[in-house]
This record gives structure tokens, sequence and C-alpha cells, in this order.
């Protein structure tokens, strides 16, 4: 077999049946072999980030290895945002890239670029495969990499003439043999055993879950827990849906926008035990001041992220689904104290609010509800990067795992179409919506077009304020409203400095989404009253195909509660008629 069929091959036996790409010219020799390939589903998309994106989506909503495959060259570099993405989140793809020739290597030869040099900080691991020898091997190792442990993306570039060599007496591996790399799945006995003895010691103990719940397929173990032991817990937005938002336990989700019963929870509480989460800053604030009155657990399978950003007294390193099912074993029954009726009074005590009367122009929040609401809290949920972002994370009822996506390390604004593409093809049987702001939207709007021929029926539900919103709120709190560069519909005659909504400002949709739409073959609609977006979400969910849902809503609101930059968890603004928290 030559290297282009020992590729199509190694996928089929890694149980892939979806890959997302763009040919060009050192890739040729694969997409030939692929040609009169029937196992496999090949989706073309427009740009190559968009197939990273959809492979990650893909992904991220079945715990399966995505995969996507491009050109050398600018394919390749447009490949590194998606890889990026998918290493802060640790998501498991493959991202297959080809390379000119091994001779030319080296030689600044046309559309070469050093893939492995540039994902050497963004992958989990990388190949460059200089010898069809090696290829099979590498293609297993890969894989096996990808998913396992902490999971992550692997990068393999290829050289067109590996592609084209031939291998005699080609058998893919059966067994994967890596010495240097070996997860600890269960963890220490004695370190178990010494977290159940301080949380039964604890009188304030939280659970501060993360992405890792959902990578370890861990929920059920972690809800045994929390309720045999009557201990709250947050979770982060890579986390939503470990369990139903509605959970007598569940605090929200903490952090630079989280819940005000979440932040104090975590700031107040005496044992902080976090399972599957990186302490990074944005759910932190100033790590000086961040649970100083708590011992610090820390249960993870990735020993790099134990003690990486605050100390920690009791590690654990291992799979949270075991080391949680393991814990609960050792763990005695406790009844709710004191504590945890407090805590959950701050939650009931403190709701989410925002206005939304009948005349006044539709808040970006009450989207969100009603879309939760009419979607019965069982979609697919992807989202880009920004204020829709925190809204959908904050008022969306998020009931399962794998049913809440967004870039959250990196925040890749265009994210949201192409995983939610991904999503779709994985899961053909459940509805899948991609809320995105109107600036993240236009980054990727290009895959309408393979939504539309490819029948892929994504809803995308496009949450047009006319501004880089996060951006603007920031400017407005922070920068003296000096809004810079965000309003997206500003002309060369707008002032140097956009000063808000004011009736000077031109009325033009820029993009006019809709027609945005119907000209991809998608059916566009749109909405700026409550009453019509009742009307439009009716119809868009019930369509059949891809659908473009557009809601023009308030071009100001800005999402709360907010930790401004810098300042510990607990310092919350809660918005503009209630006091700092």
């Amino acid at each position: 077999m030559n290297g282009s069929q020992i590729v199509i091959d190694a996928l089929k036996q890694e149980g892939i049946d979806t890959l997302f790409g763009y040919p060009g010219g050192v890739v040729i020799p694969l997409f030939d072999a692929l040609f009169k390939e029937k196992e496999l589903n090949v989706i073309l998309n427009r740009h190559e980030q968009a197939s990273v994106h959809a492979a990650d989506g893909y992904a991220r909503s079945t715990g399966k290895v995505g995969v996507a495959l491009v050109t050398s060259g600018p394919g390749s570099t447009n490949a590194i945002t998606g890889i990026a993405t998918a290493k802060l989140d640790s998501v498991p793809i493959v991202v297959i890239s080809g390379q000119v020739k091994n001779g030319f290597i080296g030689t600044d030869g046309f559309q070469e670029v050093d893939m492995s040099g540039m994902t050497r900080t963004i992958s989990k691991h990388n190949y460059l495969v200089n010898d069809i020898a090696d290829l099979p091997k590498i293609m297993k190792d890969a894989f096996y990499i990808a998913r396992t442990g902490r999971p992550g993306p692997v990068s393999i570039d290829i050289p067109v003439d590996v592609l084209t060599a031939e291998l005699k007496n080609y058998k893919y591996p059966e067994e994967v043999r890596l010495p240097g790399y070996k997860p600890t799945i269960e963890g220490n006995s004695k370190q178990i055993k010494k977290l159940a003895e301080t949380i039964q010691k604890a009188e304030k103990p939280l659970f501060y879950t993360g992405g890792g719940i959902v990578a370890a397929g861990a929920e059920k173990e972690l809800l045994a827990v929390v309720e045999k032991t009557n201990i709250p817990f947050v979770t982060t937005l890579m986390g939503l849906g470990t369990s139903d938002a509605d959970h007598p336990l569940f605090l929200g989700m903490p952090g630079m926008h989280g819940r005000y019963a979440a932040n104090h929870a975590m700031m107040q509480c005496d044992l902080l035990i976090a399972v599957g989460a990186r302490f990074d800053d944005r759910v932190t604030g100033d790590l000086s001041r961040f649970a100083t009155k708590a011992t610090i657990a820390h249960i993870d399978i990735d020993p790099a992220e134990i003690g990486k950003n605050i100390q920690t007294e009791i590690p654990v390193v291992g799979d949270a689904k075991h080391v949680l099912k393991e814990l609960g074993k050792t763990l005695k029954a406790r009844p709710a104290n004191g504590w945890c009726k407090a805590v959950t009074s701050w939650r009931d005590e403190s709701p989410l609010t925002y206005s939304q009367k009948p005349g006044e122009a539709l808040a970006p929040q009450y989207v969100i509800e009603k879309l939760s609401e009419l979607s019965k809290d069982n979609a697919i949920i992807v989202t880009d990067v920004g204020q829709h972002q925190m809204f959908s994370a904050l008022y969306y009822k998020h009931k399962g795992p794998r049913c809440f996506i967004s870039s959250g390390g990196l925040g890749t604004m265009g994210f949201g179409l192409p995983a939610a593409m991904g999503a779709v093809l994985a899961n053909p049987k459940r509805q899948v919506i991609a809320i995105c702001g109107d600036g993240g939207f236009q980054m990727n709007i290009q895959e309408l077009a393979t939504c539309a021929i490819n029948n892929i029926p994504v809803k995308a539900l496009v949450i047009n304020n006319q501004y880089l919103g996060m951006v603007r709120q920031w400017q407005e709190l922070f920068w003296d409203k000096k809004y810079s560069k965000v309003c997206l519909k500003q002309t060369p005659n707008c002032p140097p400095e956009c000063k808000g909504p004011n009736a000077k400002c031109p009325e033009l949709y820029l993009p006019d989404f809709v027609k945005v739409a119907e000209a991809n073959g998608v059916k566009g609609l749109r909405a700026s009253t409550p009453d019509e977006l009742i009307a439009m979400l009716k119809e868009g969910l019930a369509y059949k195909g891809p659908v473009v849902m557009e809601c023009i809503v308030r071009q100001e609101e800005n999402v709360y509660p907010m930790v401004p930059g810098g300042k510990p968890i607990d310092e919350m603004i809660l918005g503009p008629e209630k006091e700092k928290a």
C-alpha cells in the first residue's frame, strides 16, 4: 500500500467515519485515494480553520477523536488557531497536514512551513513522517495519544513523497508501545484516603469541577459523591452540563462572569476540592487573594496542572471517574449542614436579573431564556466567543454532558458555526444550535455554504448588537466609554471615537445576515421584538435544514455579574442598579 492508502486504512481502523478538510498540491495523492472511498464522509470546508473547528466540535460532542486534513503552507498555518483552541480546552483531534518532499524541507520550497515547529507548544504531540515505514506506527500512536490521559490535539505532517511511496507487507499495529507515555488512571489510595478524611472534618467544603469531568465521563461519580456528602459544587465554563442546571447543590459557574453564590462560596470555603479544573485566571481572579481560607485539594489526570497556579495541599493524580468512584466508597454520608444551607440561600437570594418590558428592544438574556424554553433545554449548544457566550452559559439551562461546547481557554472568535457543524454530523438525531455574536459569526460565515451543500441542519442564532460586545463593555466600564473601533457599522463619516448608540448612527445592517444566509442557500430569519422572537424561534427550530436566526438586540447591554480584571472574584459588579458585591 502507498502512504495515502495507509492513512485512509488507519482512519478506518481507528473508527473514524467523518473528516473535515481542504485539498492542495501536496495532498492531492491523499484526496485521490479518498476519491472512491465510501466508508469515510469527507466534508469540504471553505477554510482550514473551519475544518479544525469542525473536527473539534465533532470530538467535544462525542468524546471521539475528530480529524482534519489540510495541505502544506497556508493550509497548515490556517489550521494553527484550531489546534491551539483544542489544546487549551483538552480536545482530542488529529490534524493531518501535507508537506513538501523530504528533499525540499529546509529549502523554503513552495508552500513549505515548519508545521512541527509551529505546533510544538500548541499540540499535545506532533510528528513529521520522514519514512513511510514509520507511518503505520505514527498513525496508531497519534490517535492513542490524542484520546488517552488528558486529551489533546496531535499534528501529523506528511511529506508528499511519503504519501506516494509504497510499503510492502503493510499491517496496521494492534498495540501501542510508548514507554515514555503512561497516564496515571488509578489515584494513589493513600491520597484518596487522606482527602476523604479531610472532607469528613471540613465544615465548609466545596467541589470546584471543570472540563476534566466531561472528558472522563465522570458526571455520575461526581453527583454520587456530592449527594452522599451534601457538598455544594460549582462548575467552570468547560464543565457546564455536568449536572442539570437546577440541581439543588449546584451553585453555578464561578469566575469573572460567575454567579454570586459560586464566587462567594469559593472565597469562603475551608476545603476546596478541584476536579478536572486548572485554576485559570478567568476563574481565580487575583491569585494572591483566591480562596485564602481553604485547604486546596486537586484531582487531575495531568500532574503538570497540580500546583501550577496555586499551592495544593492534597494532590491526587488520576482519572476523575476512577478517583471519584474510589472516593465515594471511602466517604461516609453526611447531612446538609449550615454551610450547605447558607450557600444555597445565597444562590436563591441572588438570582440573575435583567429587564425585558413590552415594547423595549430585545435583551440578549431574554433571547437565550426563550431559546432554552422552546428547545426544551435539550439542544447541543455551541457558542462563539463574547457577550453572547456568557449569556448562553448563564441563562440556558444546560442539562447533560457534552451539550455545551465553547472555546474557553483560547477564546476563539469564529469557532461557533464550524464547531456546530461537526457536532451535527456527530449527532444527527440531536438539535444543534450555534449561538454567535455578529462579530464572530462573520469570521467563518463562509461555512454557511458548506452547511447548505451538505444539508447540515445547524440552527445559527446570531445575537446582533452591531458591536464587538465584550470589548465595548470593557471600554464602557473601564475606558470612559471611548468606543474605539468596536462599532461594526461605523463609517468614515462617523466620529473617530464612537460615543455609543444615538440618533445619528446609520440604520444599516452590515452585513444583512438574512440576505447572506439566502445567498448561501440557507434560510434566513430576523426578529427585533419579543413577539417576533418567539415566532422566529418556533419557525427556525422546526425548520428541517440549516437556518440563520438573527436577533437585533440592545446595543449597550452588559454581562453581569462581572469581576474587573485583577480583582478577587468576590468583588463583583452585579449590574447598573445594584451595588458592588
